[in-house]
């Protein structure tokens, strides 16, 4: 049966985000909200992209004999250099690339899109590209929204893209073990779907699910919306398979546990294509949940909130914990009533009486057994609601989901409109997550509204952890006239108030380009050294991916804090 968790949809547009047919019009309410909140004039259609036909490239630089090599190892049809394969890689999903292509500037193109078929032939692309001196760029789903897929050539005489959308198979289920392996291409539906006769799930939905590949969540250590019940997809990799310029590598082990030395596992997840190519990976995989059992409640505040997810987490009991935890501070709460709709209003106003003005919409999916995941969502109803939390019922966490894989389509639109939108992550302790919160939305208000404008940031909570948890930050403002140089600005501030809190630059978007200066803040300046140095021991001529996950030049100190500084 096909399921929204299932659905095959086509791969995305030049421009945007996936099938612009299943995009959803912004609704009156949602317009009037733009209107008043950025005190916007008209927001109407105005900034729609450019054609297809007057989007620039560059010239592409292989010669016919190298492009005649290549075809020789994947065969001639899977070798492209057409103007439309080489636009749709011209990048991720992050803001600048979509401004970009968007404007019609896709002058970074790859010079060819080569399609490997097994690990074998991507191997061999990679001996070839040695020998060429070609940069490689792995490239799945291409969601990636930090400018990880983003075909940088650097010094070298080309720059070539693998899509590894062939090597799509799952290859093997262990049911009593309960591990799945999987070559690298395969996209998050169909995941699940092959996993469905054996009674498992990966149970790893990102937003970008519909789009993105198993070797893309193990480059990037992405986390999903149930990743709190089933662990992100560096809980989940057990093994992997990777194509290096110095030769095939296999890290991890079947064993549950070993103390054989430093865990090289940990090398490979979250290289991000900077050391080789993941080409397969073997995962733990979970029983498909007999059910879903969803629960709403509303707590006064945001702060309030986070400490009713912390109690759940720590006095509750890890087997009592939802799979999805999502708390939205008053902001994210407040917009969810404005646009719901009628229900959401009643809502509010229920709320309201009870004495809740400008509360904190908290979501909760328990998911297993019927019975059990009910138990489950009892016990945790008892303290949530000790904790000042106001039961509502399952019908906000069922809309919630319904909706989720949908988010992405908004921004398409918010562009055209000329409305600037923009999300940015970070996780940290339970001790300075308040802090945290404040000084992170602080900056990005201040950024936004440096040139006059108005603007508005709302955050939430999406996976908890017993010692902290992550924030998610969604902003939006006027789109100036230069909406690169107003990304920078805000992405720049945003990102010292991060290192400033000592908080991670990244939870689960990745390195990419735009976080990879700050690198040396994250991991210090030795801990640079240490990954530079693996890199030159896989990838000695530095064609893998070149200019993401490691710093080319720092960030001055007076900018950026170190982690240190930040905590004397």
């Amino acid at each position: 049966m096909v399921t929204h968790l299932t659905e095959e949809v086509p791969r995305s547009v030049w421009y945007g985000w996936g099938d612009p047919a299943r995009a959803r019009p912004l609704s009156r309410g949602a317009l009037e909200f733009l209107r008043r909140t950025l005190r916007l004039d008209a927001v109407a259609v105005n900034h729609p992209p450019v054609s297809l036909a007057d989007v620039r490239l560059g010239p592409a630089t292989l010669d016919d004999a190298v492009l005649a090599e290549l075809a020789a190892i994947t065969g001639p049809e899977n070798v492209a250099t057409d103007r439309t394969e080489r636009i749709l890689h011209a990048g991720g999903k992050s803001t600048p690339d979509l401004l970009r292509r968007r404007s019609g500037d896709a002058l970074d193109a790859p010079d060819a899109v080569v399609f490997p078929g097994n690990s074998g032939e991507v191997g061999q692309i990679l001996a070839l590209c040695v020998k060429r001196q070609l940069a490689v760029v792995a490239f799945g789903g291409g969601t990636s929204v930090v400018g990880g897929v983003e075909p940088l050539r650097g010094r070298f005489a080309g720059v070539i893209t693998l899509d590894l959308r062939r090597m799509n198979r799952l290859l093997h289920v262990d049911p009593v073990s309960r591990t799945a392996s999987f070559e690298a291409g395969i996209r998050g539906p169909a995941i699940e779907a092959a996993l469905a006769p054996y009674g498992f799930t990966l149970g790893h939905f990102p937003q970008s699910h519909q789009e993105a590949t198993l070797g893309g969540y193990v480059a990037t250590r992405s986390a999903g919306q149930a990743s709190t019940g089933y662990g992100r997809s560096d809980d989940l990799v057990k093994a992997v398979h990777l194509e290096t310029p110095a030769g095939p590598f296999d890290a991890g082990s079947p064993a549950p546990g070993t103390a054989a030395g430093p865990k090289l596992l940990d090398v490979v997840v979250g290289s991000e294509g900077a050391l080789g190519v993941i080409t397969s990976a073997t995962l733990k995989v979970s029983p498909a949940p007999a059910e879903k059992v969803y629960g709403a409640w509303s707590f006064p505040s945001f702060e309030a909130g986070a400490q009713a997810l912390r109690k759940l987490r720590h006095d509750g009991g890890r087997g009592d914990m939802p799979h999805v935890c999502r708390l939205s501070d008053t902001d994210e709460t407040a917009s969810t009533f404005k646009l719901g709709g009628w229900k959401t209003g009643a809502l509010a106003r229920y709320l309201a009486l009870r004495g809740q003005r400008n509360p904190a919409l908290a979501l909760f999916v328990w998911e297993g057994d019927g019975r059990q995941a009910r138990a489950r969502m009892r016990r945790s109803a008892r303290l949530l609601r000790r904790a000042g939390g106001i039961p509502l019922g399952p019908l906000p966490g069922r809309s919630w989901e319904h909706g989720r894989f949908a988010g992405p389509y908004l921004r398409d639109e918010l562009l055209s409109r000329g409305v600037f939108v923009e999300t940015l992550e970070t996780a940290a302790t339970w001790s300075r997550l308040e802090e945290t919160y404040t000084s992170v939305r602080r900056a990005i208000l201040t950024a936004l509204e440096s040139k006059g404008g108005a603007a508005f940031v709302q955050t939430h909570i999406s996976h908890v952890y017993s010692d902290g948890a992550s924030l998610y930050f969604t902003f939006l403002a006027g789109l100036e006239a230069d909406g690169l140089a107003q990304y920078t600005r805000v992405k720049a501030a945003a990102s010292a108030a991060i290192v400033a809190a000592c908080a991670t630059i990244t939870h689960h978007h990745g390195v990419g380009t735009d976080h990879a200066p700050y690198m040396g803040a994250e991991i210090g300046e030795l801990g640079v050294k240490v990954l530079a140095g693996i890199k030159r021991t896989l990838d000695p001529e530095g064609i893998m991916n070149p200019g993401k996950l490691i710093p080319t030049a720092p960030i001055p100190d007076e900018t950026i804090p170190t982690a240190p500084e930040a905590l004397q």
